[in-house]
């Protein structure tokens, strides 16, 4: 149900401004303006919300890769099953993302944002009645379509919530959730490895737990401010302002667009705006395709590179992915979002560098190596979250998130599906070279076009 309209009666400097259990008689002079706001408790709520989305979201994709490990004898899987199953969350996620984007733009980021993880609960129960590959590949598939949609709202909708100068510190929770959920799957799933033949589907069940017991407290949050002002909903924005964060805090300008004569996602690529398009995909591409890559497989790469214990360096390599989104979120404010992110290109790259040429490398330092690159490139995470958003206006954020998560899903799909294939091929050395090389070219295409944004104003 829409929140009642308002009832605003204008003099020369003053609003009167009537709610619902709101008493507001404000100076508008003297109000905070809605993107210099302090911080409620209302934001926490927002916070808790999106990050438990994104938690179920990193554990959805984190589980899969070491149930598969176990799954193997059950289902009859090949390398190509493997590298299906591997990326078709991947997949589903493309088509979620690039769907939700201009969706979420023209109906709001309330509807999906809501109800997004009751549905994604119910597929995550689905997977374990599942007995047979073509089954789960169905449902990853649907699994990977919810979580491209709450990618792209859980993003824009706390963005536009959050005050200006605590976004950097307050989004990067969002990496560190996700993260937290892609570490802890793995964890979990080490726990029930031992728990019987059927093992891999118990492990696939508890990804609907993180899902369900998020979704009381996302139906219980407004239509974002930013979003009702740049519709022309001056009214409920100034409602949801007042009830949320008080009668100090100014609503959001009136930044009603005309409307388009173009789609959104051609006005993404207009002269205007594709060079943030540009950056936006291509970073978070070549983010991700080494990151999904090796994660949904490291003991498998471990072991193809003669580790006596993969699963123990598993463990090690996903303890370091959590460490590093918590270390990139308590910098990603006190640096320039640039330097932020071409310098984690590079360093990834060169940490990755002599584990694809050194052969046989010893086992620590192959582990501490590996530690190295998933705290670097967990740490850059914290932009997916934080430059993604600050790259766009918000008449187009969701549809250029969309577009971005879209892009960078294609390429950790396709690499996903291909890294078993290529390691049973030509060797793990080849398909770790292959992922130097796609860290080189996003630092280079980032050194090139890529903006500063750091405190820019979202309105």
């Amino acid at each position: 149900m829409s929140p009642p309209q308002p009832r605003a009666v204008r003099g020369n400097a003053i609003a009167l401004v009537t709610c619902p259990g709101v008493d507001v008689r404000a100076d508008t002079a003297a109000r905070v303006n809605y993107d210099d706001a302090p911080l409620r408790p209302f934001h926490l709520r927002v916070a808790v919300a999106a990050c438990g989305g994104v938690f179920s979201d990193g554990y959805g994709l984190g589980i899969i890769g070491i149930s598969l490990s176990r799954a193997p004898a059950q289902l009859d899987l090949n390398p190509v099953w493997l590298g299906l199953l591997g990326g078709a969350s991947l997949f589903g996620l493309f088509a979620g993302a690039l769907l939700t984007g201009p969706a979420a733009d023209r109906f709001g980021r309330r509807p999906i944002f809501a109800y997004n993880m009751a549905v994604l609960g119910a597929l995550s129960l689905l997977q374990g009645l599942a007995d047979s590959a073509a089954q789960l590949l169905v449902l990853r598939v649907g699994i990977g379509f919810l979580l491209g949609t709450d990618y792209v709202v859980s993003k824009a909708l706390l963005t536009e919530f959050t005050p200006r100068r605590a976004r950097g510190r307050i989004l990067g929770w969002l990496s560190v959730a996700w993260s937290g959920g892609y570490a802890c799957a793995y964890f979990v799933g080490v726990a029930l490895s031992g728990s019987g033949p059927r093992a891999w589907s118990w492990m696939l069940l508890t990804s609907a737990i993180p899902a369900l017991l998020v979704l009381p407290l996302r139906i219980t949050l407004p239509e974002s401010p930013l979003w009702l002002a740049n519709r022309g909903y001056a009214g409920k924005a100034e409602w949801v302002v007042h009830a949320t964060l008080g009668s100090g805090v100014a609503p959001p300008l009136n930044t009603r667009t005309a409307p388009a004569h173009h789609g959104r996602w051609r006005r993404l690529l207009s002269p205007q705006w594709r060079l943030r398009t540009l950056v936006a995909c291509a970073f978070f591409t070549c983010q991700t395709i080494p990151y999904f890559a090796l994660g949904t497989f490291v003991s498998q790469v471990m072991f193809a590179m003669k580790l006596d214990n993969g699963y123990a360096g598993g463990i090690i390599y996903n303890a370091a992915l959590l460490a590093g989104a918590i270390g990139g979120r308590i910098v990603v404010d006190k640096m320039r979002r640039r330097t932020f992110l071409i310098g984690s290109f590079s360093v990834a790259a060169v940490t990755m560098l002599p584990l694809s040429l050194w052969n046989p490398m010893p086992a620590p330092l192959m582990i501490a190596l590996f530690a190295v690159f998933a705290g670097v490139l967990s740490a850059a995470s914290n932009l997916v979250y934080v430059y993604l958003p600050e790259l766009f206006p918000t008449d187009l954020r969701a549809s250029g998130i969309g577009l971005a998560i879209a892009a960078s899903r294609t390429g950790s799909a396709v690499s996903t599906f291909l890294l078993p294939v290529v390691v049973a091929d030509f060797g793990v050395r080849v398909a770790l070279a292959a992922c130097v090389a796609v860290l080189a070219i996003g630092a280079l295409i980032c050194r090139q076009w890529a903006p500063e944004t750091r405190n820019v104003s979202l309105a």
